[in-house]
């Protein structure tokens, strides 16, 4: 194809190819293979592929061993395909398919390349193009060498369609994927399943991918650039994959990759993990990812027991106007959006005192107070607030206030974040939420929350409410824009900041809810975590903060109550609370409702074998009287 061709199918493909098979203009001369096909001249080849670069088209190339080259013209190939990618960047794969004689051809009687020529040809291959390139061998072809091919450098199948033959070698049917997948894994590997885009150029679609065709590309693949392969979607209310449960099941006999088992067992002594360490946590498939979900579990049994603790709550969110552009937000309401998925509206302090003391009446121990940024509130609306309520309640627990809004009101008043929440404390502030944490990353939160706090000012202020005296709990938001380092690196820092602060009482991760959030509804961001990203999540965070936070919460706002089950049998101890008129999820789509009442999260604890018990906000248990009031 010319380049105009190859620019109006760039607007609707998400990737193209071409095999170059041989550098070496010596096999079009006459007797040779490619005599007679001019289109197979390797200047004409080298000048499509050159092309492509050229247009930003993620490309598939290789070469054809076995058709008369000899060893030096493959090496002068792959040389020639590396020296193009290091221009441009965009070949996503290299094949190195292996000659098979066909009938009625005039290669019928030509020999084969033997499997020690494909593995040579395959472990150069790997050794000139590093570690990054994805090497495929097609799996029909070397039926019977398939982790002899794995051992060279191949980390790639191709296309395996389970339902069309190999048009080009019909003789050679494809592996059945359960087949493919079995050897796979006894070749010491997991198959997992990608799209027509190689993983690395998916997670640079911008780069790569028509803006058209983005949206399309993000809602199909995982936090790896792999594809997404259930329909499984954080607050949608879809059932869990029947295999699901298979995942935690504490019976089915694991063998973990050693690697993976040192990890493990550094993260259970209480050592500090590093990045790559937990990148490679998240990034674990077949029993290597059960053997995560296990240690965790495990874990989660010895450091708190069997319990699944719960507090009966109420949320407020006093308003929804607010000054910030956050794009996963659904909830807040600007100028440009007063109507968008409700009204505009501000609860006075009286009226948050109201809905206070009703929670108080229903059982409450706990109200968790969080709104907009409403650019008439100043500090003194924040402690005003807390006036009211604790006038009207004195003993409920005051869980309030995001590290954003403590920011904004200490700025508003020219105060030191230390002595404005100190102020706030004497008022009757007890607890603060970790939210707007979102990921502790600047390159993600320059994408999410540009004009939001940055990750050092989020640390600034929650290290401020631990030193004087005001514990917090921690969050994390994922699925988005994200990637496994940036939860690597947000893992770390809570970790680090506890070691110095010892101030968190809970690690809360918070899955993406998509449908109805600004950058999901424009097709900028992933379609929210995957089910296993999930529960990697929650098993992650067990390892990675051990031992210096005991409480990692699941939400069931987030997760369903299935999906809640399976995190509590990943490594969560807590289900968090009932939550009377849960908003801010539903805003965004969620469809698992506004409350959970304290006896459906009793059955739900005892549903897997486990003992429920109601507690405070700081890990307490309750008083009878109140929780028979619950």
């Amino acid at each position: 194809m010319n380049a105009e061709e190859m620019a109006r199918l760039r607007k609707v493909s998400f990737s193209m190819g071409i095999m170059l098979e041989s550098a070496s203009p010596r096999l079009c001369e006459k007797g040779m293979p490619h005599h007679g096909s001019p289109d197979k001249d390797p200047a004409v080849r080298l000048a499509c592929l050159r092309t492509a670069g050229e247009l930003a088209v993620p490309f598939t190339s290789g070469i054809l061993i076995g058709i008369g080259e000899t060893r030096a013209e493959r090496i002068e190939s792959l040389l020639a395909l590396r020296d193009l990618n290091d221009e441009f960047g965009h070949i996503q794969e290299v094949i190195i398919q292996n000659f098979r004689a066909k009938p009625d051809t005039k290669m019928a009687d030509a020999p084969e390349p033997s499997l020690d020529e494909h593995l040579w040809t395959l472990a150069v291959a790997r050794l000139i193009f590093g570690s990054a390139m994805s090497l495929q061998a097609p799996p029909n072809l070397q039926r019977d060498g398939l982790a002899a091919l794995v051992g060279a450098g191949v980390n790639d199948w191709g296309g395996v369609s389970p339902v069309t033959p190999d048009h080009v070698n019909p003789e050679a049917p494809w592996p059945h994927l359960v087949e493919l997948a079995a050897e796979t894994t006894a070749a010491g590997r997991h198959l997992a399943e990608r799209l027509a885009l190689a993983p690395a150029h998916a997670l640079e679609a911008a780069r790569w991918v028509d803006a058209a065709l983005v949206p399309a590309l993000l809602a199909r693949i995982d936090i790896f650039g792999r594809a997404r392969t259930d329909s499984w979607h954080a607050g949608a209310g879809h059932p869990m994959p029947v295999h699901a449960a298979a995942w935690v099941d504490a019976t089915r006999p694991l063998s973990v990759h050693p690697e993976i088992a040192a990890i493990i067992d550094k993260a259970r002594a209480g050592a500090d993990l590093s990045e790559a360490e937990i990148v490679a946590l998240f990034a674990t498939e077949g029993d290597d990812f059960r053997g995560v979900l296990r240690a965790a579990d495990q874990l989660r049994a010895e450091v708190v027991g069997d319990g699944v603790s719960f507090v009966v709550n109420r949320n407020i969110n006093y308003t929804n106007i607010c000054s910030y552009r956050c794009n996963f937000c659904a909830f807040a309401k600007g100028r440009a959006t007063p109507e968008l998925r409700g009204p505009a509206y501000r609860l006075d302090p009286a009226q948050v005192a109201d809905i206070a003391e009703e929670a108080w009446n229903k059982g409450a121990t706990e109200v968790c107070m969080q709104g907009g940024i409403h650019p008439e509130y100043t500090g003194h609306t924040y402690r005003e607030i807390i006036e009211a309520v604790k006038t009207r309640v004195p003993d409920m627990h005051l869980h309030a206030f995001s590290p954003l809004e403590i920011h904004q009101g200490a700025s508003t008043l020219g105060m030191g974040l230390h002595d404005y929440l100190r102020m706030l404390k004497e008022a009757g502030l007890s607890t603060l939420p970790g939210t707007a944490a979102e990921i502790l990353d600047d390159e993600v939160r320059a994408i999410i929350c540009h004009d939001k706090i940055n990750t050092q000012e989020w640390l600034e202020v929650v290290r401020a409410a631990h030193e004087v005296g005001i514990k917090t709990t921690a969050t994390i938001m994922y699925g988005h824009v994200d990637r496994a380092e940036h939860w690597a690196r947000h893992l770390l820092h809570v970790r680090n900041l506890q070691k110095i602060t010892g101030g968190f009482t809970e690690f809360v991760p918070l899955a993406f809810v998509h449908m109805e959030a600004p950058m999901g509804r424009r097709g900028k961001s992933r379609a929210g975590p995957t089910l296993k990203e999930s529960l990697l999540m929650h098993a992650v965070a067990r390892l990675a903060l051990h031992p210096l936070i005991p409480n990692i919460q699941t939400s069931w706002v987030k997760m369903g109550g299935q999906g809640a089950a399976l995190c509590l049998q990943a490594g969560a101890n807590d289900l968090g609370g009932v939550l009377m008129y849960e908003s801010i999820t539903r805003s965004a789509g969620g469809t698992h409702g506004q409350e959970f009442s304290a006896q459906a999260l009793e059955k739900l604890a005892r549903s897997i074998g486990r003992r429920p018990w109601r507690r405070t906000t700081l890990y307490q248990a309750v008083a009878e009287p109140k929780s028979r009031a619950a």
